[in-house]
This record gives C-alpha cells, structure tokens and sequence, in this order.
C-alpha cells in the first residue's frame, strides 16, 4: 500500500453520474478507435457498479482515474466485452478489465499500480479469482509489475490494433 497515494485519493465505486466524466477521461486517455463511446460507459456504469474503482483527487474533487471490467465464465477477452454489457455475468470469477485509464497529470506517480492493487483486493473479496486484460506491446511490461503474465497476441483485434492479453489472479 502507497500511503502518499492513499492520502491524496479517495478510491470507491463509481456513481452513476460520474458516467460521463468517465467516458470524457476514456477520450483523453485512447484514441478514438480504442475509446468506450459514452452510451456503453453509462450502460457499464450502470451494470457493474461494483467492477468499477475510481481514484478521485480529494482536493479537487475530481476524477484522475478509474479501472472498469465485466464478469464472466470465460477465459479469454473477445471484443464483444468492449461494447455489449449484456455479457456481464456477475457470478463470473473472471473479470474482463475493459479500461484501465489515468489523467495525463496524475500519472507516473504510482497511480495505475494502487488502483490496480485496491481493484485485485475488493474482486477477491467480491468472490472473484482472476483479472483479464489486453494491452498494447508497450504495456505489457508495466502490467507485468503489477502480476499479470503475459499469454502472448490476442484475438482481440479491438480498435484495429495487435493486443497482448494478460491475466493474474486475485
């Protein structure tokens, strides 16, 4: 646990009107191929409150970050997860995260990695057993750090791009 990190930042669930904000930092943070459109992030907002942890600043309020998923029984992520939040399986042990997103300002200080510790700590305790992630090649070290093992290129060919799919358990 960071304590600098804990200090400056509130991590919690999402509120269903932070949707948007959301949406908008997704829009900062992927390019627009990559990038949930703001309909889906409202509908997993609404789905699976409970797979969404943001990192909001406590000085200001806002949101500098947030890490969202779906539930499942499968294995592998497919790019269905990105758009059809009707695959949510709430008994699912896996967790498909679809975004793992940080402001520009608020990253290379330990940010992504608390998050992503606090998110793998409350899924364990939701009853969950496993992460899945896909990544870009230059991420796949960074996630590596964080736990994950890297299975190699993904089918996912989300937003026209050669993903790495990731995993580790909770």
């Amino acid at each position: 646990m960071n304590s600098r990190i804990e200090e400056r930042f509130v991590f919690r669930s999402i509120l269903p009107e932070e949707a948007e904000e959301a949406a908008k930092i997704e829009e900062i943070c992927f390019p627009p191929n990559e990038a949930c459109t703001e309909a889906i992030m409202k509908e997993r907002a609404e789905t699976a409150p409970e797979l969404f942890l943001v990192a909001e600043d406590r000085k200001t309020g806002e949101l500098a970050g947030f890490i969202n998923g779906l539930g499942t029984r499968e294995e592998s992520l497919r790019d269905a997860f990105f758009k059809e939040t009707e695959l949510h399986d709430p008994a699912g042990e896996t967790v498909m995260i679809l975004g793992v997103d940080v402001l520009p300002a608020y990253r290379r200080q330990g940010l992504a990695r608390e998050m992503m510790r606090q998110y793998a700590e409350r899924l364990k305790q939701q009853g969950h057993r496993r992460l899945v992630l896909t990544c870009l090649e230059g991420k796949v070290r960074m996630y590596e750090t964080m736990g994950f093992r890297d299975h190699g290129l993904s089918q996912s060919c989300w937003g026209g791009e050669q993903w790495h799919e990731m995993s580790r358990e909770v």
